[in-house]
């Protein structure tokens, strides 16, 4: 049955939608290579969606909808160029970088050195040049959002919660520091690669983690963060299939992600892991997270990302929380303490402790770890203790670390939901705030 005016336009714009997910970070990164104008790139792009957003409803959804945007945003990016008068041979040059027809997106050739050439998507030059070390890392975070999910100043701006006029200059910042720098549009040369790839693996967890902690009340924006961040991971991924941590990273993600509704109920009060409703959980993530896993252990190079995504593996796999495999998730974080021996690390492994051989021993561990003081104000480890030595029946002694991470959570940057789950555990102690 023929489709009715109303449902072909429902359709179209569904899909100018879904071309706006999936191909943004595409065709600013293919004109960026082309014209080297990173505001004119965002200017033609949007410019092609605008187009698209009036003529597929009317035309129809093209069969390469990627290729469609990238010739309209290139031609609009060439009639940009003219009207600036730019150099015959510059432009000449700048019309060769892609081709022509239907298909514009193909590798083509930019001045890469190398081996830069074999990678057949611009998106990996733009994610490793806004993830630049050059930049600090707000510009990084913002200028990746920007570039390769198309959010607007004032949604990142809202995801960040600071003003539109501060993020808008953030971000000028940051483009006048890659023309000013000369930074390379470019993936980086083998030798740097690695130290180059854990930057920009650390910019996704950073973005991913800042939606992650939004409450169910926070700004629609922040709470996109994660979608957001687990499309440029799968980006990165697809464009770099060989690296085991860009993998790892995506697995972390995926399971992560897979839990995200589940952590609040529907009071928007923070829910334990082992109190989640398991069958709110995306087990389409789950799959694909256990997939990537795989394909990243195959490689043979284990990283802390991987082993992360593997204790998180863990209990997104668990029939029950009871079923949880604590003794392997302990050991998992032992080796994991082996390559980033950071006090977090240690934190999290003495909770696994904890639940694989009792919280006696886990708070020996902590007790140790606070002795050193690098973590005393870090709410999540008093809060940890106090956790334990309910465990233990110490409620006075546990009231006391409760009190003392509600104080700092208040004044850090825990979630309103975080800050009243650490009340109602000061009030199970028997005391108040």
């Amino acid at each position: 049955m023929a489709l009715g005016p109303c449902e072909v336009e429902m359709d179209a714009e569904s899909a100018v939608i879904e071309a706006f997910r999936r191909e943004w970070g595409r065709v600013v990164a293919a004109l960026i290579g082309l014209t080297g104008d990173w505001d004119v790139a965002e200017e033609c792009a949007q410019d092609a969606f605008a187009k698209a957003a009036k003529r597929w409803p009317r035309d129809g959804v093209p069969r390469n909808p990627g290729a469609w945007l990238t010739t309209v945003a290139r031609n609009r990016a060439m009639d940009v160029l003219r009207r600036a008068s730019r150099e015959a041979v510059w432009l000449h040059e700048a019309a060769t970088l892609l081709p022509g027809g239907d298909d514009p997106g193909g590798p083509g050739s930019g001045g890469f050195d190398g081996h830069e050439a074999d990678f057949a998507d611009d998106r990996l030059r733009l994610i490793f040049t806004c993830c630049h070390p050059a930049l600090s890392m707000e510009a990084r975070v913002a200028l990746t959002l920007r570039t390769l999910t198309g959010m607007s100043t004032a949604q990142i701006a809202r995801a960040f919660m600071t003003s539109e006029p501060t993020m808008a200059k953030r971000l000028v910042r940051a483009k006048h520091k890659i023309g000013e720098a000369k930074i390379p549009y470019r993936v980086p040369p083998i030798h740097l690669l690695p130290e180059r790839l854990g930057g920009v693996l650390a910019v996704i967890y950073l973005l991913f983690n800042a939606g992650y902690s939004a409450g169910a009340g926070a700004d629609p924006a922040r709470r996109s963060l994660c979608s957001q961040a687990l499309d440029v991971a799968r980006a990165l991924s697809e464009l770099m299939p060989e690296q085991p941590e860009a993998l790892g990273l995506l697995a972390l993600v995926c399971f992560q992600d897979a839990r995200r509704d589940a952590r609040l109920d529907t009071a928007g009060e923070l829910v334990r892991l082992e109190d989640q409703d398991r069958s709110r959980w995306d087990r389409q993530l789950i799959d694909e997270g256990a997939v990537v896993l795989a394909a990243a252990l195959r490689l043979g190079r284990a990283g802390p990302y991987q082993v992360q995504a593997a204790i998180a593996a863990c209990h997104a796999t668990a029939p029950s929380a009871a079923d949880t495999d604590w003794l392997r998730i302990a050991h998992l974080y032992q080796r994991l303490s082996q390559m980033t021996p950071t006090p977090v690390v240690a934190l999290n492994r003495a909770v696994a402790v904890a639940m694989a051989d009792g919280p006696a021993v886990a708070l020996a561990q902590v007790e140790e770890l606070a002795a050193t003081g690098a973590l005393s104000g870090y709410y999540l480890l008093h809060a940890t203790r106090g956790d334990l030595l309910m465990r233990l029946q110490r409620p006075a002694e546990a009231a006391d670390c409760f009190r003392t991470a509600l104080r700092l959570a208040e004044s850090g940057a825990a979630t309103d939901a975080e800050q009243r789950f650490l009340a109602r555990r000061l009030a199970e102690s028997g005391e108040s705030a």
